[in-house]
């Protein structure tokens, strides 16, 4: 009976061709993310040479004076980009993943992103994560939407009901053999991402894979509770494509609009001005109160005395240093509403299976805006780090050929947080039982003389 079904679902030429649109688009996807991840492998490797070869050239240039060298170089931190993030690219296009920056004032440089056409930021890339949400749910829906009603308004269903013992198990086997066949394009694609994208197999790859899978079920169970109404082919398809508008375009673009207006951010505007005004103003007041403010920042340094001339490099760095600490309110507003949007927006999604899918396989890739936030805070850490190296050698001016300049590496943040299963999982395996539970009960429902 499988055979006979699964051969009549797949000889259908619409059916053939909408399947390899699927797995060309798949295949293009992968390419894509293939293209991401050596871009990404290239930017870290260029600046890895860069930066050696900048020191290099500045140390032989200022080799006199140590502010006035380490007023020019700068070190970079990179993010690192997992395999896995060539399945789902996120916010990785937008925000940078590698933060170059000199001992100055990190306020001015923490937002510092890469130039790209806007018209490229606007639509997207066509990753993994996009066909998966996106197309997907589209195809289910064109091979689903009439199972019964087509059958019904051929005139055919009536045979159907005589022959079959259970109408309501032969409906089972049609999402079946619908569904295994999307399963099985679906393991096909992250197959060929493994070999292809040299993606470890490991947990991180294989909640993808599941939470890849229960969403797919997602959309049949869908299209299973549209179908248990027992109404017509045409308002089947128009429920079914409403449903995935609103769940696809709709919804997030509200929600996104919510969370904007509800978490504002002038703070960004206000720190770039703050810290900016912060350090300009400080040529004009008195050296001894910038000093007294960095001297409670850092007590450490007191025992370096500013020198009585025009201009010291202990006197500038302690400038540099008020930008930032002036600007240290703003800064933390700034950094919490972008914490409180992200955490906000991860619970609605809870309720909205498209969203929820997206944002947590992003989560799993470290391409979310929280892996973003870990990196900003893993940079101002990365800076205070060299601060607190080189502020002695500068205000003891030590000698710039002693240093061994080629010890500093680029070095890499690998984000260590945890994935939480459960939390991935859980809202979709909720929804998936309870439309099934529902498309099970209009079938009960329904008397058998009327399919």
């Amino acid at each position: 009976m499988l055979d006979l079904l699964f051969k009549n679902f797949i000889r259908s030429k619409g059916t053939k061709i909408g399947l390899l649109f699927l797995l060309l688009i798949g295949f293009i996807s992968l390419l894509i993310g293939h293209q991401f991840q050596q871009k990404q492998k290239q930017n870290s490797a260029e600046a890895a040479s860069y930066q050696k070869e900048h020191i290099a050239r500045n140390a032989t240039f200022h080799k006199d004076e140590m502010g006035l060298l380490l007023y020019y170089i700068k070190f970079s931190l990179v993010n690192q980009t997992l395999p896995l993030n060539a399945l789902a690219i996120g916010q990785r296009d937008v925000n940078p993943s590698i933060q170059s920056v000199n001992i100055r004032a990190l306020e001015g440089q923490k937002y510092d992103s890469e130039l790209n056409n806007p018209n490229n930021l606007l639509l997207g890339n066509l990753d993994f994560s996009f066909v998966l949400i996106y197309l997907f749910p589209l195809l289910i829906i064109a091979f689903t939407y009439n199972v019964v009603s087509e059958e019904k308004e051929s005139g055919t269903w009536k045979i159907v009901a005589t022959q079959s013992n259970n109408t309501f198990v032969y409906v089972l086997k049609l999402f079946y053999i619908r569904i295994l066949t999307f399963v099985l394009l679906l393991i096909i694609l992250l197959f060929v991402a493994v070999l292809f994208l040299q993606i470890p197999l490991d947990p991180s790859f294989f909640t993808f894979c599941l939470l890849s899978i229960l969403y797919l079920l997602f959309w049949f169970v869908v299209s299973f509770y549209i179908v248990s109404l027992q109404k017509n082919s045409n308002f089947n398809a128009v429920i079914l494509l409403s449903i995935w508008l609103f769940l696809i375009i709709i919804l997030p673009a509200t929600i996104n609009s919510y969370l904007v207006n509800k978490y504002p951010v002038p703070e960004a505007f206000e720190l770039a001005l703050k810290q900016r005004n912060a350090y300009h103003e400080k040529w004009d007041m008195d050296k001894k109160a910038t000093m007294e403010k960095f001297y409670q920042h850092y007590p450490q340094f007191k025992s370096y005395v500013l020198p009585d001339t025009k201009f010291s490099w202990l006197w500038y760095f302690a400038m540099q240093q008020m930008g930032d600490d002036e600007s240290a309110i703003e800064s933390k507003k700034l950094e919490t509403k972008l914490q409180q949007r992200n955490e906000l927006g991860a619970f609605i999604a809870q309720f909205i299976p498209s969203l929820h899918t997206q944002i947590q396989l992003n989560e799993i890739a470290k391409s979310d805006l929280g892996n973003q936030l870990l990196f900003l805070k893993e940079t101002q850490k990365f800076h205070e780090k060299l601060r607190l190296y080189f502020y002695p050698k500068i205000f003891d001016n030590a000698p710039v050929n002693q240093e061994k300049w080629e010890n500093f590496k680029v070095e890499t943040f690998n984000d260590t947080s945890k994935i939480h299963f459960l939390k991935s999982i859980f809202p979709l395996l909720i929804f998936n039982l309870i439309l099934i539970m529902l498309g099970w009960m209009n079938f009960k429902n329904t008397k058998k003389q009327s399919f």
